[in-house]
Order: structure tokens, then sequence, then C-alpha cells
């Protein structure tokens, strides 16, 4: 599918992480038909109210970011919530595109969809019916998994096509700033802004020996463009590079000038030992991305100490 600038791009979860940066970078980028729904605007758990927003919005595509997601403290803490709430909004939205005549949704998957233990590294799209989520994570990964079978069914009884973009660990300005049930990023953001301000310590789960492929949300923003325009079914979006927590964290001591206020609490899990992507499919296609870890760390840590840690909702 060829994105032309006067095409009608609905985009759920126009307030939050991706749905945000997707906004912005498609306005900065020329087109001029994007549109916004909020959480605040439309209940995508609501079927009737879901298919009547995007009848009248008659989107060409769909990018759809809109979910509920916590860290591993929150979704161990909360699979049933997670499951139904993100089930009712996937299944109303590419019900919803279906009917309003969209010609292509593109999805936010999530990298928490790979099997646990992994089948191979790096994890190829191939992989993600190969065996069960990793428990911890499994309301949010299964309901995930059902929005792609969904979309497989889709195309072939409606023609509807699609994207799945199985991502790595995303991070940026209007993330989740939860320092209990908020991602890797997020929450040590959090945990370092608040202890600057007490003049405390930073504690931080585990030994920071697991590893992880972190996206900048603005490299997030300007690759998802790309699959929108010229990627059929699932595809991994990653940077390519494999960071230690521990890595982050002696990167965010750094940003914060806070050295000796680190404790690792080794009594807490580690999470997913590793967890790498073949990125060849985004790769063939020339993106990749243009920001540093620690141009990405940076620049949300000031955003977040703009903003007072006021989350932006």
């Amino acid at each position: 599918m060829t994105l032309n600038k006067a095409d009608r791009i609905l985009v759920t979860g126009a307030a939050g992480l991706m749905g945000s940066a997707i906004v912005e970078h498609l306005r900065a980028e020329g087109y001029r038909n994007v549109i916004p729904f909020t959480r605040a605007d439309r209940d995508l758990e609501d079927t009737a109210a879901t298919i009547a927003a995007f009848e009248r919005a008659k989107p060409d595509h769909v990018f759809h970011a809109a979910a509920r997601v916590y860290g591993i403290v929150g979704s161990m803490k909360n699979q049933g919530r997670l499951f139904y709430d993100n089930v009712m909004m996937n299944t109303n939205v590419v019900e919803a595109s279906r009917r309003a005549g969209a010609r292509k949704i593109t999805v936010m998957g999530t990298g928490a969809v790979y099997p646990y233990p992994s089948p191979g590294l790096p994890l190829n799209e191939r992989m993600i019916f190969f065996g069960r989520p990793h428990p911890a994570h499994a309301g949010y990964a299964n309901a995930k998994l059902a929005m792609l079978a969904m979309l497989e069914a889709y195309q072939d009884s409606y023609g509807l096509d699609w994207a799945y973009i199985v991502s790595a660990n995303l991070f940026g300005p209007r993330d989740r700033f939860d320092s209990e049930t908020g991602n890797v990023v997020p929450s040590l953001i959090k945990k370092f802004y608040d202890a600057k301000k007490s003049g405390g310590t930073v504690s931080v789960w585990g030994d920071g020996s697991a590893q992880r492929d972190f996206v900048y949300i603005k490299d997030a923003a300007r690759i998802a463009e790309g699959v929108m325009a010229s990627v059929e079914g699932s595809v991994n979006m990653g940077s390519g590079q494999i960071y230690r927590i521990g890595d982050v964290v002696d990167a965010l001591v750094d940003i914060a000038d806070m050295s000796g206020r680190v404790e690792w609490d080794m009594t807490k899990p580690n999470g997913q030992a590793y967890r790498a992507y073949d990125l060849s499919k985004i790769e063939a296609l020339g993106l990749k991305p243009a920001y540093s870890i620690r141009e990405g760390l940076k620049e949300t840590w000031d955003w977040y100490c703009a903003h007072h840690g006021e989350r932006k909702a």
C-alpha cells in the first residue's frame, strides 16, 4: 500500500507513547489528514461507539497504538485486566476498520508474543506461534496474539491488508512513568527523578544483566511510517543494538549526575535474560535508527524533568 499525503490516517492511542509520536511524525512529514483518537475522546472498549467513530472518520489507513500495558510488576498483578481490556480494544478497532472501509491497518504488537524459552535467536517473525509467551506477560501477550490471529482471519475473509509491528522496548516522552508498573526505561527515569529530588538512592531490580533492544520513540515513529507504506504481515522493529539493563542504569547515572546512588535489589527478578530480533525486513527498507540510546535517554530525561514528573494521559 502506498501512503499519500492526503490519505486519512486514523491513529489510536494518540496521547500515549507511540501514538503521539506517530501523529507528530506524520504531520511533520506533511500528511494533511491525520486523525488522532485519544482515550479521553474515545472508549475503544465500547464496540458500538468505536464502530460509529470510525465510520464518521472514514480512514484510508488505521494505525492502532492504543493499549493497556504495564511493566513486569504491573503485568504480573493485572493479567486478567490486561487480557480483557486489550482484547476488547483490539477486536473493536480491527472490526471498526473493516466496516469503515480502511484499506490497511498497522498495529503495534509486542516482543512479549514470542515464545518462552526462545525457540532460537535472533527471534524471527515465523517463530511467533511456536509456543507460549513468558508467564509474567501472558495476559498482555495473549491478547496481542489474539489480535494477530484476527488480522490473519480478516485478510482471508475480507481482504483487509495489515502490518503487525513486533516491537522491542520503546521509550521516550509521554510514556507511563511509574516506578512500580511502568516499563524498564520510564520506571527507571522516575526512580532517578524522585531520588534526585529527595537526595535518596535508586533501587533497581535484579543485577542488571538482562539484555534488551531499546528503541527511542522518534526512531520508532519513522520506522513505523515505512512499515505502514511498505510492509505486509508481521515485522520486527528494533535498533539492532543489545544493551544490558546495567548499561541503561549507567547512562542515567551519568545523565542525572547521580554517581554512587544506585542499589541493586538481588531479591527481585531480572526478567527474561536475553531477547534479540531478526530485523532483516526493516533493514531491507533502509529503516535504521538515527538516535543512540544515550541521546534518546537524555531527551526523555529532559522532557520528564521539564514536566515535573507529571504523566501525560
